[in-house]
């Protein structure tokens, strides 16, 4: 899939005006392999605790996009060089965490998508906390399950359809 979110906001300008194309504040970084990926939306909503991110990963990606709600918190990493092995193995087109992830350079070997807010070296608890499939908050934007996520080294936008 070819696309520039420049490209998408143009062509789009009414969705943009009545909320069902909304770009996400320019707050991500990439270390991913893939500076450009998108996909329908897998969400969870976790606290400092990635066991859901894990076993949400360990499933078949199809191409979708796990969008984590870690609620924006810079204390611990919820994705790590582990799990982006996993988001690349089992076909997830790309992850984005509100929060942190560590082993930067393990992640940047990574063929998938992986944008966060920083990187944290202290590992998340495992308890098994959150909830999946909900819709999240990220940096203000709502994102449901199913939405359609594009992003690109210009942003991230987030789309109610899969976009032309």
């Amino acid at each position: 899939m070819s696309f520039a979110t420049t490209d998408l906001c143009d062509d789009n300008p009414g969705m943009l005006d009545d909320g069902s194309l909304q770009v996400l504040p320019p707050v991500f970084r990439h270390f991913g392999q893939r500076p450009q990926f998108a996909g329908p939306a897998a969400t969870l909503k976790v606290h400092e605790d990635n066991a859901l991110v894990r076993s949400t990963l360990e499933t078949l990606g199809a191409g979708r996009v796990l969008v984590v709600d870690g609620g924006g918190s810079f204390r611990r990493a919820l994705v790590g060089g582990q799990l982006g092995l996993l988001a690349q193995n089992n076909g997830w087109a790309g992850v984005i965490v509100d929060g942190c992830v560590r082993d930067s350079v393990e992640l940047a070997q990574c063929d998938v998508g992986i944008m966060a807010l920083a990187t944290h070296p202290q590992r998340s608890a495992r308890e098994g906390v959150g909830k999946r499939d909900v819709n999240v908050q990220i940096a203000g934007v709502t994102v449901r399950p199913g939405d359609w996520i594009y992003a690109d080294v210009d942003g991230v936008l987030v789309a109610r359809q899969q976009l032309a």
